[in-house]
């Protein structure tokens, strides 16, 4: 069996002297899904980021988070989201191979696929530099296509930062995934994927993509409010903050969306 967790929209930030502080509430919230993750009684065999995890796109604050991830015992594999800088964080995570090989131009996408646990990883970068909408153009779908192609028997989670299946609050679905009916093609080639997991949304969602299932995240900081209408508010909540975790085992997929925080048994259940 494969464990992969997910944390996703950090949003770590630096302020006008170029730091981060300790004391915000991005740090402290990540400090939290970081210690809820080695508290479980199966530690992950790795965990992917799906995105905005520096609020400015600064090196600075992708220097501190690698430093505020170093606990971690295992491998870390970050994607970026609207608010990240390609090259910035592809330089913070240079001591991942796969990473550091992802991109040969400046603002190339990050996109790689990596074995975990007898299960493929294959992070796409659906962001388009200094837009919030995402795409897989130039390139980037057939590139999926083939990596895809690669291993046909091996179980395999796709990881984007744009969902590409409707949420149902107004303003995320008006800057999701322009091509999402493309890359639902190129999923349902594959019926290995067992799994498509994103960010954006702030917010654990279920939803359904080419034969498969979709999921969103929770955010490690703040939570979005729930407003399906129309127009709806684009608000945060007080909502607990959380992160998700992927189980593969025997082909199927199972996905548990937690809050942070330390939540020991209360009793032994018979």
């Amino acid at each position: 069996m494969a464990i992969i967790a997910q944390l996703s929209d950090i949003h770590l930030a630096a302020g006008r002297d170029g730091a981060v502080d300790d004391a915000s509430g991005p740090v402290r919230a990540l400090r939290a899904a970081v210690s809820s993750l080695l508290s479980l009684p199966a530690r992950p065999d790795a965990v992917v980021l799906t995105g905005d995890l520096a609020d400015g796109g600064r090196p600075a604050e992708y220097e501190r988070l690698h430093a505020l991830l170093s606990p971690l015992p295992m491998a870390v594999y970050p994607l970026p989201g609207a608010h990240d800088d390609r090259d910035a964080l592809r330089a913070a995570f240079r001591d991942h191979p796969a990473i550091a090989a992802s991109g040969r131009r400046p603002q190339d996408p990050v996109q790689y696929a990596v074995d975990v646990a007898g299960t493929r990883l294959v992070c796409c970068d659906t962001t388009v530099p200094g837009q919030s909408y995402g795409a897989m153009d130039g390139g980037r779908l057939d590139w999926l296509d083939r990596t895809l192609a690669e291993a046909p028997d091996t179980p395999t989670i796709v990881a984007t930062y744009h969902p590409p299946h409707p949420v149902g609050i107004r303003f995320v679905d008006d800057i999701g995934f322009t091509d999402a009916a493309a890359f639902a093609d190129v999923i349902a080639r594959h019926r290995q994927v067992v799994r498509v997991i994103s960010g954006l949304v702030h917010r654990g969602t279920v939803g359904s993509l080419a034969g498969t299932v979709s999921t969103t995240c929770p955010s490690t900081y703040r939570q979005l409010y729930l407003d399906m209408t129309r127009p709806g508010r684009a608000a945060v909540t007080g909502e607990p903050a959380g992160f998700a975790v992927h189980l593969v085992s025997d082909g199927m997929a199972t996905t548990h969306f937690a809050p942070s925080g330390d939540y020991r048994p209360l009793m032994q259940v018979d």
